[in-house]
């Protein structure tokens, strides 16, 4: 770092951040921001968010004793501070790096890190099983789950409000509500109130109050509802006093004078806490408070530019062409509607929430509802487009398999992210969903080759009266100019690409390109699939008749992935004709460039040739027998 970060410097760990006098932490919150800003405009990651929870991680390591009392971090793109504060600082230059430290909390990697995260919304059941623990097992420490309004969308995080309230767990909810899109601007009044209400005074005042008015139940009821309603004037937090937790706030997220003896006091209380804070996303760094949607996931910049934007002429992104495809049918088909959770800019539906804002839908971090929302849609003769991560669609399965599948409703689910995404790692790697579609009847299930492909297999989508699902990978495709009328492909069938002998690559989606350079390598045949289901019998067949050896390729588990249908198709047919899989083995892929994870894993030009040749060897000078015993 070409900065001097003396106090910050100084901290390895939260209990050397616990000897620092108070008056010293907002020269540490200037310092942590400013080498947060540096450290990511390096390596690329989270910006904006982690921007805007710098004093509240601070505050939090300065009043709990963490790791004996546990913090609880929703999503975990808000976790920087978190790590550079808990004897991490040096492993931030290989942030999300192939062999370096996670973007994601991660238990593996610090004792600091109490829960794995990566989806949002789990923060507050994680941290109520975590505080439940601690109370069978007799312990006093605290447990805290810091939340963002975005991910309090989510059914899960009022599931488990619901719980906690009733649960009596001493635990305290952060809510990290940085949009404002809660509560007004913080005033001194509020900042007052908060500090009244996790004060000792107060609560002791109203435990005893309880006691006392307990003997005639019509006067507490009466005490309760005129506590309620005065606290509901003039706080926001009716909602989660009726859940069972004492509501405190709002409070300025950024005024560590607030911060620090608010969370000193809440710690002292007994039963569900609630803290409401408002920060702001980008906070210090005024490029990112201008803009902190383009500042939330960033690659490398310099600091004192900024992003730099306006550069164009490149290949286009699969999700660029999901997008242009949505704005072209929406005006050839007044029936078709979009639905996101939470992920317009991720899932290129700015421009169509721009050209059609009737039909276009943001339902917020719910992915539940938004596949049973579409299912209703269906039912009614719309023909719902739900664009989703792969990773994320794994939260709705049960709607999925229960509202849409069982029903054969025509809901075309956008799958991007399918394969390996590189940087964000296990919680994101989308691995799992040839396996997981396959499986369910009625679904179709496309995997396309190049970006032209992908557009005319969204309009083959479209087309179906039953549910499917176009799967793609995160990035650029490999420069095919994409056409763009709406010429749908015949349903389940594939290609044969290049006609070669003895060995045949069956390529599936994003594995074509190193198939075809495979196949030259091995003057092999290669054959673009297309269709996971229905997969293209004949095909198989044909291949297998003409040739040693198939080899199935998938950015996809070998577990029940494209691979064992073309192995349903050869058992079912009676051929022995040998079957080499390749795809992604059976673990959790860690984060890394995605290039350099599909060498590792074998699925590149090289690791297609090598595994390729050493099966046909095996087929043709096959082992001698051993003697029994041997």
């Amino acid at each position: 770092m070409t900065t001097a970060y003396p106090l910050l410097e100084t901290i390895n760990d939260p209990a050397a951040l616990r000897q620092l006098d108070r008056r010293q932490l907002p020269q540490l919150a200037e310092e942590l921001r400013r080498f947060l800003v540096e450290s990511v405009s390096r390596t690329g990651g989270h910006l904006s968010s982690n921007l805007g929870t710098v004093e509240l991680t601070i505050a939090l390591h300065y009043v709990f004793d963490t790791p004996e009392d546990r913090l609880v971090w929703d999503v975990g793109h808000q976790t920087y501070a978190h790590k550079v504060l808990t004897g991490r600082r040096a492993g931030m230059d290989r942030l999300r790096m192939h062999g370096g430290i996670s973007g994601f909390p991660k238990r593996s990697e610090s004792t600091y890190d109490t829960f794995g995260v990566g989806h949002s919304s789990t923060s507050i059941s994680a941290a109520l099983g975590m505080a439940l623990a601690a109370k069978l097992k007799g312990e006093s420490r605290r447990t805290v789950a810091i939340i963002g309004d975005g991910a309090m969308s989510a059914g899960q995080a009022f599931e488990a409000l619901n719980n906690a309230g009733v649960a009596d767990a001493d635990m305290l909810v952060i809510l990290n509500d940085n949009d404002m899109s809660i509560s007004p601007p913080v005033g001194a009044l509020n900042k007052y109130l908060a500090r009244l209400f996790s004060g000792s005074t107060f609560n002791a005042a109203r435990k005893a109050g309880e006691k006392v008015l307990g003997v005639a139940p019509p006067l507490l009821e009466f005490a309760k509802r005129a506590e309620e309603h005065v606290k509901g004037m003039l706080t926001p937090g009716t909602l989660f006093e009726e859940l069972g937790f004492n509501y405190l706030g709002p409070i300025d997220g950024h005024d560590l004078d607030s911060l620090v003896p608010t969370l000193q006091n809440i710690r002292k209380l007994k039963g569900p806490q609630f803290l409401h804070v408002i920060t702001r996303k980008g906070q210090g760094y005024k490029l990112a408070e201008a803009d902190p949607v383009l500042y939330h996931g960033v690659s490398r910049f310099q600091p004192e530019v900024g992003i730099e934007g306006g550069k164009s002429g490149g290949k286009p992104t699969y999700t660029q062409v999901f997008g242009d495809w949505l704005c072209d049918m929406a005006a050839a088909e007044p029936r078709l509607v979009g639905i996101t959770p939470a992920m317009r800019e991720g899932s290129g539906m700015v421009r169509f929430a721009e050209l059609y804002p009737d039909r276009y839908h943001d339902v917020g971090i719910a992915e539940q509802h938004a596949v049973t929302f579409a299912a209703g849609l269906a039912c009614e003769g719309m023909r719902p487009v739900v664009a989703i991560y792969s990773t994320f669609l794994q939260r709705a399965y049960d709607q999925l398999v229960h509202d849409v599948a069982l029903q054969n409703l025509p809901v075309l689910f956008a799958l991007d992210r399918g394969g390996l995404v590189g940087a964000d790692g296990p919680t994101h790697h989308g691995t799992f969903d040839i396996s997981f579609l396959t499986c369910i009847p009625n679904m179709v299930v496309m995997t396309p080759g190049d970006e032209n492909e992908c557009r005319r297999m969204l309009t083959t989508a479209l087309g179906i009266d039953g549910p499917s699902a176009v799967r793609y990978p995160r990035g650029c495709g490999i420069g095919v100019e994409v056409d763009r009328t709406l010429a749908p492909l015949p349903l389940g069938k594939g290609e044969l690409r290049r006609q070669g002998h003895e060995i045949a690559l069956l390529a599936f989606g994003s594995m074509l390109a190193p198939s075809l350079a495979a196949g030259e390598a091995l003057n092999a045949s290669v054959a673009n699939m297309r269709f996971v289901k229905p997969i293209d019998r004949e095909l198989v067949l044909q291949l297998a008749r003409e040739h040693s050896l198939l080899v199935s390729v998938e950015e996809n588990a070998l577990i029940g992935g494209a691979g064992s249908e073309v192995a349903r198709v050869l058992e079912e047919a009676g051929v022995s004709t040998p079957l080499l899989r390749l795809g992604l083995p059976d673990e959790f892929i860690d984060q890394g460039d995605q290039a350099v994870l599909l060498a590792e894993l074998g699925l590149d030009r090289d690791g297609i040739v090598a595994s390729a040749r050493s099966a046909l060897a095996r087929i043709v000078t096959p082992a001698a027998p051993r003697a029994f015993g041997t």
